[in-house]
């Protein structure tokens, strides 16, 4: 018999369920991919998301195959107006891990399946469900074929376009924003090495990341989208605003992407919560969105277990809810602070913005504060 049923087999929803397994929790996780998504998007993981991903064990593995990112460099016209150590931001995890998403669900999912060879069921699209009061039903077509899933509680982890949170009825305030990003994967040609660099220009920002395999990432702010992802556009953009030549043929990776963020009017509903983007979408700058779905199960979990072992668990929901909700907001305003410092400015305006960076720079109290806040500390 199932005690929780997780809709939705991407990196959160694998996370929770190897972390209720590992409490010997019956989990069964319905995901609508046939086979795990093979572009890198999410990239990112902060300190607080590695110390939650250790308790299934899987921050190991996640570290040895991804570069640790220990210091941020801002750039303006060639030359390094400041840079951030991450060293202050935690002492066991003093870096941001680079790592591809296809690489970190792998992980996951080889610990989920360790744990439970038969938790995860691919090619399950839900359709509809229903909660009694005693237990959470859910009718999804695997292969063509319809079946039934009956569980104590759900989880809907299931993305932006949560099926859950729309099946749920639930609400979600919505807003876009009128930035656009290009972003490409190219062999690393700069001079910057395992550092993340911020190009401080006037076109807009240019953020760039090391991953494994001597590849580096470029994020180009656009003004309006792209007539379509071009490689030959993303290499001339970088080279134009940062003076870093790209092989546009030999990109390897692409894509373009609008921001907008939502907010779930509340992330429980009955015998079902909602976690990640499931409940909270925000702007990918910063890559926050992950980390904050990892941290939401984290949190999640304990109150699962003192549901499922009849214990009085009406206040923890309401302060899961509550505390999460808070954490999705103020990762919402720094999205948006990160999104506002990347804009195109006027000349005078940059020279302002810019010389306001490298006092911050130079003083370790508010570039460690700063460091802190970029690292979801």
């Amino acid at each position: 018999m199932t005690d929780v049923l997780i809709v939705g087999g991407g990196p959160v929803g694998l996370y929770l369920g190897a972390l209720l397994l590992q409490h010997g929790v019956a989990v069964r996780i319905l995901e609508k991919r046939t086979g795990r998504n093979p572009h890198t998007r999410a990239i990112g993981i902060h300190p607080p998301a590695l110390s939650a991903l250790d308790r299934i064990g899987a921050a190991s593995p996640l570290i040895a195959r991804g570069i640790p990112i220990r210091r941020g460099r801002a750039v303006w016209l060639g030359q390094e107006i400041a840079h951030m150590p991450f060293a202050p931001v935690s002492e066991r995890y003093p870096f941001v891990l680079a790592v591809p998403q296809p690489v970190t669900e792998a992980v996951l999912e080889a610990r989920l399946l360790e744990l439970d060879g038969g938790a995860l069921v691919r090619g399950a699209q839900v359709t509809d469900m229903h909660d009694d009061g005693g237990r959470v039903t859910a009718d999804a077509t695997v292969a063509g074929t319809r079946r039934r899933f009956s569980a104590s509680l759900a989880v809907g982890a299931d993305g932006a376009n949560s099926t859950v949170r729309r099946l749920l009825c639930v609400p979600a305030a919505e807003r876009r924003y009128p930035d656009h990003y290009l972003m490409g994967d190219f062999p690393d040609s700069s001079p910057y090495g395992e550092d993340a660099a911020l190009f401080l220009e006037a076109g807009g920002i240019v953020e760039s990341f090391p991953l494994p395999g001597g590849v580096r990432r470029w994020v180009v702010r656009l003004s309006r989208p792209p007539d379509r992802p071009d490689p030959h556009l993303l290499a001339g953009l970088v080279g134009d605003r940062t003076g870093i030549a790209l092989d546009a043929g030999s990109n390897s990776m692409l894509s373009s992407f609008g921001v907008r963020s939502r907010l779930a009017a509340r992330m429980v509903a009955g015998r079902t919560a909602l976690i990640g983007d499931a409940a909270h979408e925000i702007s990918p700058i910063g890559g926050q969105g992950m980390n904050l779905g990892w941290l939401d199960a984290e949190s999640l979990a304990p109150v699962i277990l003192a549901a499922l072992h009849s214990r009085p668990s009406g206040a923890d929901l309401r302060r899961f809810n509550a505390s999460r909700r808070r954490a999705a907001a103020g990762a919402k305003r720094q999205a948006e602070v990160n999104m506002a410092l990347g804009r195109p400015l006027p000349d005078g305006l940059l020279r302002m913005r810019n010389a306001a960076i490298a006092r911050i720079g130079a003083a370790p109290a508010l570039n460690a504060h700063v460091a802190r806040r970029f690292t979801m500390q």
